[in-house]
């Protein structure tokens, strides 16, 4: 996905939950440093994950595994410049080979569009994407509210 801004801005929209949270999860414990584990938090689903950041290059690249608490997978993000804007992609990688890891695969696909796409509107125009919450919204859970 091509978002125009300069990389260092799109890199800290990733690293840095104060930004994220405005176009993708709505907690964090933490930034995205090298060797720190944290957890993310969708409210309006009552669902969180744990995070171990396996390396940091800023604004060049991120590598974590999330789901740790469960069935982990690698999720690797590439930043590049190109000219004053940020050409960003992201691969998920090491599901199971069965029908689940399938099902689990295509369902990361559309969610890390949708992410990629939340941050370009967040980042070039400062519109709060509500793509997430949105998403599956039959299955907010109870008592969750904006």
């Amino acid at each position: 996905m091509l978002i125009r801004r300069p990389v260092a801005e799109v890199f800290r929209a990733f690293a840095d939950p104060a930004v994220t949270t405005r176009f993708w999860f709505t907690d964090s414990t933490g930034a995205l440093e090298p060797g720190a584990i944290v957890d993310w938090t969708w409210a309006m689903y009552g669902a969180s994950t744990e995070v171990a950041v396996k390396a940091v290059e800023p604004d060049r690249r991120i590598l974590i595994d999330w789901d740790n608490r469960s069935t982990p997978t690698e999720v690797e993000w590439l930043f590049e410049t190109r000219g004053s804007d940020t050409w960003v992609t992201v691969e998920n990688r090491g599901f199971t080979d069965n029908a689940d890891g399938v099902a689990r695969a295509l369902d990361s696909t559309g969610g890390f569009a949708l992410v990629l796409a939340g941050a370009k509107i967040w980042l070039e125009h400062g519109i709060e994407p509500r793509f997430v919450v949105d998403r599956h919204p039959d299955h907010h859970a109870e008592g969750w509210s904006e």
